[in-house]
């Protein structure tokens, strides 16, 4: 019998290449602002000036990290508070919208979420911020984009490593959105189809970096991915991810891109259904093998050790993700198996994680 929960978040999406500064410019005047902060980090300044070439900004914010320290997230919102803010406008990446949805937390401001990257966080209402080298992750719906703006012609100068691991980052918000702890049929719809989408458009990306229908089509699979996320909610990849990147300051994306074929191989034999619809989506026998298969097209990041993580702090990594894994993942996680998965992530190896069961 068919019965599941499923919650759809409300937010505007303006889909449209060249459209970002109009599109941005109406609804400012939609939503009625008076005093727009407009957060971007130094590698978006240009951009930021061209996408707002139709409105008078307040405030025009660059001191973005990732990750949210806690240090930056109250610099940015008393910045926001001394200029009588009514509009947050992101215009950068996961570190961008991260930084806006900080501020947006305690303040209630709406956001306006440009993204030129594929990280995916202007379409959920997850929020994360560091503190002491921990990264603590929530959900509120202050933290929820109210608009988000995809424009591709923001994307077709991203460098092919970054639209690589940013693409591979948006994948894993799909495959573990097949077995995260609200997952249902209908997020796992969009994510099959994000799948198709990503695996596409990446490949594209990779043949030719400036295909305005590679971006677009990566654009839209990482917009899917995105929205099946908010509603299944954080798996196993996801808690990996987000202690690695607290505890040892790992870049996002890389991070994401390498880990994800580790935790595949390691839930996939555990969920059939799922596997069966990650391999359709991604045209081959098995999910491990499309994966597998997608990451040598790309040349995708290999290893940990490659982004600066040391092999003894895997250990300690392994407890503090423990601590975090859901109840519901398909296959019971122990601190030898963990432990085991980190290493191969860290070594770029893959090997039978059966036996550390």
């Amino acid at each position: 019998m068919l019965e599941f929960d499923h919650d759809t978040l409300a937010q505007r999406v303006l889909f449209g290449a060249g459209r970002a500064a109009s599109n941005l410019a109406s609804e400012v005047e939609r939503l009625r602002s008076n005093s727009v902060m407009v957060i971007a980090g130094p590698a978006e300044a240009e951009l930021a000036v061209e996408v707002c070439r139709s409105i008078t900004p307040r405030l025009m914010y660059s001191d973005v990290a990732p990750h949210v320290p806690v240090e930056k997230a109250e610099k940015a919102r008393a910045a926001a508070a001394d200029h009588d803010v009514d509009l947050l406008v992101s215009i950068g990446g996961g570190s961008t919208t991260g930084l806006a949805k900080a501020v947006a937390l305690t303040t209630g401001i709406p956001i306006v979420a440009i993204p030129t990257t594929y990280a995916g966080s202007e379409a959920t209402n997850v929020w994360g911020m560091t503190e002491a080298s921990r990264k603590t992750t929530g959900v509120d719906a202050r933290v929820l984009p109210t608009t988000v703006i995809y424009d591709v012609m923001s994307l077709l100068t991203l460098p092919v490593e970054l639209s690589v691991a940013s693409g591979l980052n948006a994948l894993a918000h799909s495959i573990d959105s097949m077995w995260a702890p609200r997952a249902d049929p209908i997020n796992s719809t969009l994510a099959v189809e994000a799948i198709s989408a990503l695996s596409g458009g990446l490949r594209h990306i990779k043949r030719d970096s400036t295909s305005q229908d590679g971006h677009e089509q990566t654009l839209y699979g990482a917009y899917l991915s995105a929205v099946a996320f908010a509603s299944a909610g954080s798996g196993l990849h996801h808690k990996i991810c987000h202690v690695l990147g607290g505890a040892y300051d790992m870049p996002h994306a890389q991070t994401h891109a390498v880990v994800l074929q580790h935790v595949l191989e390691f839930n996939a034999p555990y969920a059939p259904v799922a596997e069966r619809r990650i391999a359709a989506a991604l045209s081959t026998a098995t999910a491990v093998e499309g994966l597998a298969s997608l990451r040598a097209d790309l040349d995708a990041p290999r290893a940990l050790r490659d982004y600066g993580l040391n092999e003894k702090d895997l250990p300690d990594a392994a407890n503090l993700v423990l601590e975090a894994v859901p109840p519901s993942n398909p296959r019971p996680v122990t601190a030898e198996s963990l432990t085991a998965l980190l290493h191969d992530a860290w070594a770029g190896t893959s090997t039978d994680l059966e036996a550390t069961r």
